[in-house]
């Protein structure tokens, strides 16, 4: 069993964004743009990809990439994920989005060495800027400890600011550090299949947040704060964003 495998979950189909992954900007592929950038930014860990159909096989395998076919019909990244391990079969995977375009070798690096600790499962976070985007729900929160455990994630705003309810600006952000979660995790691999063996916890079930079955199961899950900046592709509107980054 190797030590470390980036697995990336692909799926062809997406609501908000129909086929995403092959999207062609500046005539490449989303997902290529992903793929060649994990490639430069940490060629030192096996990278794969969970893909559940043959046209992401074939567009990833003719640039050079590996792939594995997972089955279709998978509710999340994470069960893609693990189906995937039992081939690769690291001990301890890193899950990158094949959205986020801008990962950094610094963000995968944080990852790796946070599930060599005490925690079966790791994430990271970064600071909000904007209180536009602290009130969007699209935009998860999460609250930590002092010692680097995920105390809770929501699509609401946490922490409520009572005295100003409202009021909330982007200096008064900048005095109070407030979390948005990135989509980034670390898995050691038997838990990975633990955790796609539990039930859907009841608040999992009511913010539709996955990483919230791990927490009401009693796990705890490791997290650090990241400053690099990402931009997530879920919508046409963000392709064009990352086409005028590009620029």
């Amino acid at each position: 069993m190797s030590s470390f495998a980036i697995i990336v979950p692909c799926r062809l189909e997406s609501t908000r964004f129909p086929r995403k992954l092959l999207h062609p900007i500046k005539g490449k592929p989303l997902v290529l743009w992903v793929a060649e950038r994990i490639k430069a930014q940490v060629p030192d860990i096996p990278l794969w990809f969970a893909v559940d159909h043959d046209l992401l096989a074939q567009c990833l395998e003719r640039a050079g990439f590996r792939s594995i076919l997972t089955a279709a019909s998978h509710p999340s990244g994470t069960d893609r994920i693990a189906e995937a391990n039992r081939t690769v079969r690291a001990s301890h995977v890193l899950n990158v989005q094949a959205d986020e375009p801008l990962v950094t070798g610094g963000q995968i690096h944080a990852l790796a060495r946070l599930i060599q600790g005490d925690c079966p499962m790791a994430t990271l976070c970064t600071p909000f800027r904007h209180a536009a985007d602290f009130d969007n729900p699209n935009q998860v929160k999460v609250v930590k400890s002092t010692t680097g455990r995920a105390l809770y994630f929501s699509r609401s705003r946490m922490p409520y600011a009572r005295d100003l309810g409202a009021a909330i600006d982007d200096a008064w952000l900048a005095q109070n550090p407030c979390y948005k979660h990135l989509g980034l995790y670390a898995y050691q691999a038997d838990f990975l299949e633990k955790f796609v063996a539990m039930p859907p916890g009841k608040l999992e079930q009511i913010e539709k947040l996955e990483q919230l079955r791990v927490l009401e199961a009693g796990y705890p899950i490791a997290i650090d704060v990241t400053a690099d900046p990402t931009i997530g592709v879920d919508t046409p509107e963000d392709a064009r964003k990352f086409e005028q980054w590009l620029k």
